[in-house]
Order: structure tokens, then sequence, then C-alpha cells
């Protein structure tokens, strides 16, 4: 989901007396919007409530999140997650860079998201 148009519903939401937590990877345009609780992870976009099929570091993720929707000691208050995406920063560099992948391995990891794809529309049809 756009991190501009969520920080802009929780700024809508605060007005109307609903507290909120932004958890978030961009870290610019959060900040930016001027939500009043932010909890930034440095994970590549699309991984803002911990590493996907990581139940603990989403755990975390929502513990910290709960955290500071109790502690934050007022508007514009942004908590940096401790948790990390890799031991190194490299990962910036590489994280879907397309043109370090073969066609073939591009393929498989087309074919393992439809995948993933079918297995939560399934799940989302039986619930």
């Amino acid at each position: 989901m756009c991190h501009q148009t969520v920080s802009l519903a929780a700024r809508h939401l605060e007005a109307n007396g609903i507290s909120t937590v932004i958890m978030g990877c961009a870290k610019d345009i959060v900040e930016h919007c001027g939500v009043p609780r932010f909890l930034f992870s440095d994970f590549p976009l699309g991984n803002s409530a911990g590493r996907p099929f990581d139940v603990e570091s989403q755990a975390r993720t929502l513990e910290l999140a709960l955290e500071i929707l109790k502690s934050a000691p007022g508007a514009r208050t942004t908590m940096q997650s401790p948790l990390r995406w890799s031991a190194d920063a490299s990962w910036k560099c590489d994280y879907l860079d397309l043109t370090k992948l073969s066609p073939e391995k591009i393929a498989e990891r087309r074919k393992e998201f439809d995948e993933v794809k079918t297995i939560a529309r399934a799940k989302r049809e039986t619930s």
C-alpha cells in the first residue's frame, strides 16, 4: 500500500480521535506527511510488517508498533526498528536489480510469486 496514502489516512483518523501508528519503510515520505507515530523499518518496500514468512520478525514489529502507540511522547514521533534485513547493507544495492538476474532466475521468481498469490487468494476465499 502507498506510504503517502496510509499516512494521510492516519492523519485524518487522528484528527477524529483515533490513535494510529504507521509501520513503514519509506521514512522520507511518512515523515513528510507528518504522522503522529511512525515505526520505521529499514527493509525493502513492501516489508513494513517484518520479513516475509518470518513470524518472529512480524510479531516483534507489531510489538514495537504497539509500544510506540503507548509511549510516544508527542506528535511526529519516529522509532526505528532494531531489526535488520541482513547483516550488511549491500541488499540496498542489489534488491530487485533485475540486471543481476538471469532470465531463468526471473522466470523462477515470477513462478514462485504467482504460487504465493494463488495460495493467498484461496485462503481469502475460504475465510
